[in-house]
């Protein structure tokens, strides 16, 4: 194989983008991308154990996958991918990271595995996660960047995974902030689609109103590339080609909460677009807002309980104490503070896409500030709403002035603008990642 202008990086850090245009070029194999996916796993999970388990048959499906014709290669071709071990997988166990399902095989594929698999990606492995991808047993995970701290919850592995290189593509969840926060954690861009566009089936229940299939990548084209893959092109109105576009910025209602570095990553943001020829007003959200993450929790608990009852009343004090806290109502919520939140949800909805309609997107923090040290999820509470609210929302890793631990920024779209938002984040991300030198200081937020 004549390849005279092979990238100089590992293989494994290669972009999705440009490792699938290497192969459809016939200079890189997928065995190779694989191998050399696998080495870096062999050199760094003893310390960063993203993964749960690897798929012994990864190099003979690359293989196998090398030998087809042109004709017959999916989008993913030889595409490594990591699989939270939230998502069944007919091949490797399904634990859901619980000693209850230690070993357990379903019989088929997730509805996403399978349609990835179908595009010829290949499956490297399952990646660790918070238990159930809800509450009791934290991922064992390291954020790469630094050891001590977390790489967040419950899609630790995922992000860790991506952020290492030992994959160019990850699938997370979301149902409070688990794609967008360890995304912000690790430095990745994240993605988690508008509620209901893209199929939970085989993915482990949680909240019936949250659970959204998410994903990690190394740019926004990464993730644009498996956006496409599971159907996300199609625009929510008839775009506009802007020279400049119209951004809405906002704390939240949570301020207050935000160390020094989410609110530097803001102000950098502001500048930077502006200085670019962008337009960046201020928002304050409704003052009700500021009851959604509440509202959030009541039916993230009570929906949990459903979720969690037979699992309860089968294995009692086996399984983790933090699932018998929903099952048991130790909240004490009443089902007439359920129907509130239900109503709430709903006009919250409505309103916030009639608020952000004026604006091409929003920008809101990703996290309250760097990854706090040790093994615990982090706070959702600057994601729990957007979570609520169903919208698109994809992080963008922010560099800061000095030298830091990663931090991000959520660019956030009205319901169903995913494509939309892709669209605008590929143009915005250089802009966002720049480190001019004439930065200026002081608070534009």
């Amino acid at each position: 194989m004549n390849r005279p202008s092979l990238p100089t990086v590992g293989f494994n850090e290669l972009s999705a983008s440009d490792a699938l245009a290497l192969m459809r070029e016939d200079r890189l194999t997928a065995r190779e991308l694989v191998e050399a996916c696998l080495r870096r796993i062999r050199e760094r999970d003893g310390d960063v154990k993203a993964w749960l388990a690897i798929n012994p048959q990864a190099l003979s499906e690359a293989g196998r996958l090398d030998r087809l014709p042109a004709e017959m290669r999916g989008r993913l071709h030889g595409l490594p991918i990591a699989v939270k071990d939230v998502f069944d997988t007919r091949d490797l166990a399904t634990t859901y990271n619980s000693p209850l399902y230690d070993g357990f095989q379903p019989a088929a594929d997730a509805a996403v595995v399978d349609l990835l698999r179908s595009e010829g990606a290949i499956l490297l492995g399952k990646t660790d996660t918070t238990e159930f991808a809800a509450a009791g047993r934290n991922a064992l995970t390291g954020n790469p960047h630094d050891l001590t701290r977390t790489s967040s919850g419950s899609s630790a592995g995922s992000a860790a995974a991506v952020a290492d290189c030992h994959v160019p593509l990850a699938l997370a969840t979301q149902t409070g902030g688990s794609t967008i926060r360890p995304g912000s954690f690790c430095g990745v861009f994240a993605f988690k689609p508008s509620f209901g566009r893209v199929s939970r089936e085989g993915v482990k229940l949680y909240a019936i109103s949250f659970d959204t299939v998410g994903w990690y990548a190394r740019s926004v084209a990464d993730l644009a590339v498996l956006a496409s893959v599971l159907g996300l092109d199609e625009p929510l109105d008839v775009v506009q080609d802007k020279t400049f576009l119209r951004i809405a910025l906002t704390t939240g209602p949570y301020r207050d909460r935000l160390q020094p570095e989410s609110l530097e990553a803001l102000d950098l943001a502001a500048r930077r677009l502006r200085a670019a020829g962008h337009q960046v007003n201020l928002l304050d959200l409704p003052a009700d807002f500021a009851m959604l993450d509440h509202h959030h929790r009541v039916i993230l608990h009570r929906e949990g309980q459903a979720a969690f009852r037979n699992l309860a009343l089968r294995h009692g004090a086996a399984l983790h104490d933090d699932f018998h806290h929903r099952v048991d109502n130790r909240d004490g919520s009443t089902l007439s503070d359920l129907r509130q939140a239900y109503d709430a949800m709903a006009l919250a909805r409505i309103d916030f896409d009639r608020l952000v309609a004026s604006y091409d997107l929003l920008i809101a923090p990703s996290a309250p500030g760097f990854a706090p040290v040790g093994r615990i999820p982090g706070d959702p509470v600057f994601n729990a709403s957007w979570t609520l609210l169903g919208v698109p929302c994809l992080n963008v890793p922010l560099p800061l002035c000095e030298p830091s631990l990663p931090v991000g920024v959520t660019l956030i779209g009205p319901r169903f603008s995913d494509s939309h938002l892709l669209a605008n984040a590929a143009r915005l991300a250089p802009v966002l990642q720049a480190q001019p030198a004439d930065d200026v200081h002081g608070p534009a937020t």
